[in-house]
């Protein structure tokens, strides 16, 4: 470690990037952002200590190359990168050079990755665990899957092996439609991951997404940060994230929590990550999704519900330092709800939108957190994912913590640029949602009745 203040390599841009820089600094630690020729005026730049260039602003030559990461870190003299969500967040590359150069990487080994970023293998160390899976196959021949439909059963949802976001899925209905979806998926997959193989599971229409935080010492041990219900989900995109997941019994939370502890102590997994589940509504069945073997977008829900902060362990943990997180209790003292306010017009199905943002005003109060890569006279660039913000509310109870978030939305005003405002707030509005919980498939349902309720 450095002699004087840690030195952390931020190696992100947007909104997470703003976050780590002010989580580094919480720690005492020198933020150092690299940061591409596109973002050097960000909010996260202007907050860091330091900003190095690393590349022109398309993503494959600046954020997507970890020998321009490593040497970055190395000319900032980093003692932990810190590479946030997407990207290279899950690439065991960027650890091994970090590795060759004696610095920490804040995220599991590259053993780690191998073993979760691959879905088979992931399936793999999950039913070695113990943990609850669906049926599913590795696709070896995308034209030839019709054998392997009939074993898995259909529905089925085939999905890129490696990457997410929603791209290089497909659902398939009949062996037709199988035969006929399986190689889009994958040429979508190559083109989005640069790799385009493919598994197949059994689709459960009437499920929800309910996700595990864990965060464990890299040893066996694990801190489970309860869960969160994810189910709001446009083309398999998440809109909203609550925690904790409501509706749960105590037995289900239970499998949930027990079977993400078995994954996190086989693994000996480093630092936070997320375990994936579908909770069938008319089984109350779970099967294992996937892990995320990094921070996620929607983890200050969890950190507002529990009152920690995830990030910042990371680089305390990456640090060789005392993380400072409690043992937590399977129920969080409080309810938080995050909405993504995303750079789309809904009234042009979610097309994306760039270019100057006028005035931006964002609500205040108790219990409001406003997590930003954008202010007022932002030129939002045109290069990357449409992500603005997320506004997260905490309250009591989850009634109050709805109420608080469909105000806050309605108090956001963002000018120059289009955004998914209104939709946030026909969701927070609509009576499915305030009862909760409502299944992954209820937004592509209901939107078209909502859309034409908005205008």
């Amino acid at each position: 470690m450095s002699t004087d203040r840690p030195v952390v390599l931020v190696a992100n841009r947007g909104e997470i990037a703003a976050r780590i820089v002010a989580a580094a600094q919480r720690i005492g630690a020198e933020a150092v952002l690299a940061a591409s020729a596109a973002d050097t005026q960000s909010l996260a730049a202007r907050a860091a200590d330091r900003v190095l260039v690393i590349g022109p602003a398309p993503s494959a030559q600046s954020y997507l190359r970890p020998e321009l990461i490593a040497q970055a870190a190395v000319h900032a003299g980093a003692d932990v990168v810190h590479p946030g969500y997407g990207f290279l967040s899950e690439q065991p590359r960027l650890c091994e050079l970090l590795e060759e150069e004696g610095i920490a990487f804040a995220g599991p080994r590259p053993e780690t990755l191998r073993a979760v970023g691959d879905k088979g293998s992931a399936r793999a160390v999950a039913v070695a665990a113990g943990v609850p899976v669906s049926q599913g196959r590795v696709i070896t021949d995308v034209h030839d899957v019709a054998a392997l439909g009939a074993e898995v059963g259909y529905p089925l949802m085939v999905k890129a092996i490696h990457g997410g976001g929603g791209r290089g899925i497909r659902l398939a209905t009949t062996e037709a439609e199988l035969v006929a979806l399986a190689p889009q998926a994958a040429q979508e997959a190559a083109a989005a991951f640069g790799n385009g193989d493919l598994y197949m599971e059994r689709y459960y229409g009437s499920a929800r997404h309910v996700e595990v935080q864990v965060f464990g010492d890299g040893e066996g041990g694990a801190l489970i940060f309860g869960d969160r219900d994810c189910s709001v989900q446009r083309r398999h995109q998440k809109l909203i994230e609550e925690c904790p997941a409501p509706g749960l019994s105590a037995e289900r939370r239970r499998v949930l929590h027990d079977a993400s502890r078995a994954l996190v102590e086989a693994l000996r997994y480093r630092g936070a990550g997320t375990v994936e589940f579908l909770v069938d509504t008319l089984s109350d069945d779970v099967v294992f999704l996937e892990v995320n073997a990094r921070i996620q977008v929607e983890h200050p829900v969890t950190e507002e519900a529990f009152g920690v902060d995830l990030v910042a362990a990371q680089l305390l943990l990456a640090l060789g330092l005392p993380t400072g997180l409690p043992v937590p209790p399977a129920v969080p003292p409080a309810v938080a709800v995050e909405v993504r306010i995303n750079a789309e017009d809904p009234a042009a199905d979610f097309r994306p939108n760039a270019g100057r943002i006028g005035q931006v005003r964002w609500p205040r109060g108790p219990g409001i957190r406003i997590d930003t890569q954008i202010e007022s006279g932002f030129e939002f660039p045109p290069y990357y994912d449409s992500l603005a913000a997320k506004l997260i509310v905490r309250a009591h109870d989850r009634a109050a913590a709805v109420d608080g978030a469909l105000a806050a939305v309605r108090n956001t005003r963002v000018a120059g640029l289009t955004t998914t405002l209104p939709m946030l707030e026909a969701v927070l509005a609509h009576e499915d949602f305030r009862a909760g919980p409502v299944p992954t498939t209820w937004f592509g349902r209901e939107w078209e009745s909502m859309r034409e309720k908005i205008g």
